[in-house]
């Protein structure tokens, strides 16, 4: 049995018989496909939930200036903030390091539940079902795609 290598990609060429020669050509990917989709709905997932917390603090802000009603900065908005920019940072992180993207996103996750748990009135799961749970999500799904990953390898 002969095999050549080029990237992720194996080539195996087995020689059977006298005389006789059978090429069986066996592409095989160094990574768990299962693996790869999971990481991509958590980078999609997390993009699309950062874009759209952004665009909510952005539409709040310029909502205040066209209001010319201009409240002074809370401790509420400030943390909100830091936790928008540390969620997309993993979003971001996770083009490069899936354990590390992982774990800000699920720690951006807890972070905005407990902000909701301090500054919103009511219905406190479902302000966090749609702020918050996408991150969890997209955290727990990177940490699962690379267990997977590193199985295979």
């Amino acid at each position: 049995m002969v095999s050549y290598s080029v990237g992720n990609f194996s080539l195996v060429v087995q020689l059977l018989g006298v005389g006789q020669i059978e090429r069986q050509l066996v592409l095989m990917s160094n990574e768990y496909r299962p693996a790869k989709r999971m990481r991509w709905a958590a980078q999609v997932i997390g993009l699309v939930a950062a874009a759209f917390l952004l665009a909510m603090l952005i539409g709040a802000g310029i909502g205040e200036l066209l209001a010319e009603e201009s409240e002074p900065i809370t401790t509420e908005g400030v943390s909100l903030a830091v936790l928008a920019v540390i969620a997309l940072a993993g979003c971001i992180i996770s083009w490069w390091r899936q354990r590390v993207a992982g774990i800000v996103l699920i720690l951006a996750a807890i972070g905005l539940g407990t902000h909701i748990g301090f500054f919103a009135g009511r219905n406190h799961f479902l302000a966090w079902s749609i702020v918050g749970l996408p991150y969890l999500v997209a955290g727990v799904f990177l940490l699962v795609s690379l267990r997977f990953s590193t199985k295979t390898q």
